[in-house]
């Protein structure tokens, strides 16, 4: 028989390697349990204050982005249309010169309303307000001309035969369809 103090009873437990592997209490398990959970409960709430500053942050610079876009609409706004007014500017200078001669012959006038209707006709070109002016025999396009009435004509049915207003388009977009009168089918 061997005694308890034989280097036989000093070797570990071949089933239990170390003493941290020894049976422990149920009080024990809970307080590790609730010691890991309490851990782990500390990195996610850790997690969960980064990610809320992130979000934060990432608001207040979609915010300011928002901001400074309407801005620069406005922006935009503001000096297109300056810029339009500006290019009309001579053709107001022109009609109040004609207006002020007092002793104007029915040719100056009419040259006078010539060259004002060019200046005009330049300020709108060079703002792509462009005119919708369809020849006569061309297919009627109801994107770009409303017709006024149907007509008997020696034309292709559905093609124009008269424009009573010329329409307009900036930059491809229509302002005002042109008027015009459509060929009947015979």
């Amino acid at each position: 028989m061997q005694h308890p103090q034989d280097p036989i009873y000093a070797r570990p437990d071949p089933i239990t390697p170390n003493a941290q592997s020894a049976p422990v209490s149920p009080e024990e398990a809970e307080a590790a349990t609730s010691s890991d959970a309490a851990a782990e409960l500390a990195v996610v709430r850790a997690q969960n204050a980064e990610l809320a500053e992130q979000y934060l942050r990432a608001k207040a610079e979609v915010e300011n982005m928002r901001r400074r876009t309407e801005e620069e609409v406005a922006k935009v706004r503001k000096f297109a249309v300056e810029g339009f007014a500006e290019s009309l500017l001579p053709v107001l200078d022109s009609i109040e010169a004609g207006l002020a001669i007092q002793e104007a012959t029915v040719q100056q006038i009419r040259a006078g309303a010539e060259a004002t209707l060019k200046q005009l006709q330049s300020a709108l070109n060079r703002n792509k307000v462009l005119p919708i002016a369809p020849a006569a025999g061309e297919k009627f396009d109801p994107h770009h001309h409303q017709a006024i009435s149907m007509v008997p004509s020696d034309q292709p049915a559905h093609t124009v035969v008269a424009v009573l207003q010329k329409g307009y388009v900036i930059s491809e977009r229509v302002l005002r369809p042109a008027l015009v009168t459509v060929a009947a089918p015979k």
